[in-house]
């Protein structure tokens, strides 16, 4: 679903687009101007709107944050949905454009979500990787663990987006970051080419990375469509991982980047 409609939020500013990337015709990283107090954890989403039939009604739609939290932008990584009514509005804006910003940042995929592990998966399909670019950002999360796996699922090599500042992140901490790109309707370009559940389940992804993926030690984070994310609830459910949950701190946590 591309879009919610609703009245204008009681905290909510008009802000600048600095800059916009675009990595392909429909991806593109949106850069805005930060407010004076905003505030939030890696992991966090924010809303952006435009307004619908005046200015007091909006279209919105939920961005995790790819930016640090002491950058002084806010940065959204964006996929463009073919008639959809906020972002196919989105893609024909420019820098010095604005966009409503809802000043709440919200959400619960933050790694201390997580109970006490030594190891980190890090999962993500298409635009699912912001909200891991701004933990790898910020830092802290690096601290937490002994190891950290990120994969990365794509069906096209362009699409790997942030790839060059993953492997700048991997190179300054060599021992406790991996990057694990999949493209799944390409060959070639070092990396992977199967489904992220398909080499979990045969056990391929583990035996490429060196490390096994068990409740015991493991803790996993996974954010991406839909169906990715019903195929690893299951496939973790089968080998023992506990969901977090309001007052729980489970083994696995979800975020629908949808």
């Amino acid at each position: 679903m591309d879009m919610r409609t609703e009245p204008r939020p009681a905290r909510h500013s008009l802000e600048t687009i600095t800059s916009i990337r675009w990595w392909s015709p429909g991806l593109c990283s949106l850069r805005l101007r930060k407010p004076s107090g905003f505030t939030f954890q890696p992991g966090h989403y924010a809303r952006l709107g435009l307004p619908v039939s005046g200015p007091d009604t909006i279209i919105w739609r939920a961005y995790s944050i790819v930016s640090a939290p002491a950058e002084p932008v806010l940065e959204f990584l964006i996929t463009v949905i073919p008639g959809g009514m906020l972002t196919s509005r989105l893609a024909v804006l420019q820098p010095g454009d604005t966009l409503a910003l809802d000043t709440t940042a919200c959400g619960f995929f933050v790694p201390t979500q997580l109970s006490p592990g030594k190891d980190l998966w890090m999962f993500a399909t298409g635009a699912g990787l912001g909200p891991y670019i701004c933990m790898l950002r910020e830092g802290s999360v690096r601290k937490s663990w002994s190891r950290m796996v990120l994969v990365h699922s794509v069906r096209r090599q362009h699409e790997l987006v942030y790839a060059e500042e993953i492997f700048r992140h991997q190179a300054d901490s060599p021992e406790s970051l991996q990057y694990i790109p999949t493209v799944t309707r390409e060959a070639g370009g070092g990396a992977m080419h199967q489904r992220i559940p398909q080499i979990l389940a045969d056990g391929t992804l583990q035996a490429h990375v060196g490390l096994p993926l068990n409740a015991a030690n493991s803790r996993v984070m996974v954010c991406g469509n839909p169906a990715f994310t019903a195929d690893m609830r299951r496939l973790l459910g089968e080998r023992d991982f506990q969901p977090c949950r309001r007052g729980f701190a489970g083994s696995m946590l979800f975020e629908n980047y949808w």
